[in-house]
């Protein structure tokens, strides 16, 4: 308590509070994944998933002092879950983008992208490579592609549309210029 979520010294702290934890869930034989006070424990059903749920929560009460909240915390299957931004796949063979990591990229590609915030295309086009390989380094190891084959369609259409609003009453010279046929201009 009183740490400001976010700040540097959050995660280390949740870290060294956390590590017994780490070390019971270890000794009880189970598979999890924390990092900071987000923390996934992988059991084969879903009773199984309840028991151990029911018995980290009242440890982590009986012996580290925490509050569990039960709004964010639930048994669920892999695939209807998110960590991390990542999500599995339905066979939960292949890692993917979770769905709101997604909806946060392309709603920063659309501030990047407006047509009216009157910035050459070049700018344009800088902001958005800073942008997307920031996203790419976070996201790196996803093996599921296709909705990002998608974001680069949508990502190319933006950019037409904002050279073609810089164009102006002036759209079908320019397009004639650039060798486009009378018919598609």
């Amino acid at each position: 308590m009183g740490v400001p979520q976010g700040g540097p010294l959050s995660p280390l702290l949740s870290n060294i509070v956390l590590n017994e934890l780490d070390w019971e869930l270890h000794k009880r034989g189970h598979r999890f994944a924390r990092y900071a006070d987000d923390c996934n424990i992988v059991v084969k059903s879903k009773r199984a998933g309840e028991w151990v749920m029911a018995s980290v929560t009242h440890w982590l009460s009986d012996r580290l002092k925490l509050t569990v909240n039960p709004l964010k915390s639930t048994v669920d299957r892999p695939d209807n879950r998110k960590f991390l931004g990542f999500t599995v796949s339905r066979n939960g063979s292949k890692l993917k983008a979770a769905d709101k990591a997604l909806i946060k990229l392309k709603d920063r590609i659309r501030e990047l992208t407006r047509r009216t915030r009157g910035r050459r295309l070049e700018q344009i086009i800088a902001e958005l490579r800073k942008a997307l390989l920031g996203w790419k380094a976070d996201f790196d190891i996803i093996e599921i592609m296709s909705p990002l084959r998608d974001i680069d369609k949508w990502i190319r259409r933006k950019l037409r549309c904002y050279i073609w609003k810089q164009w102006g009453k002036s759209g079908y010279r320019e397009l004639r210029k650039r060798g486009v046929s009378v018919r598609e201009a």
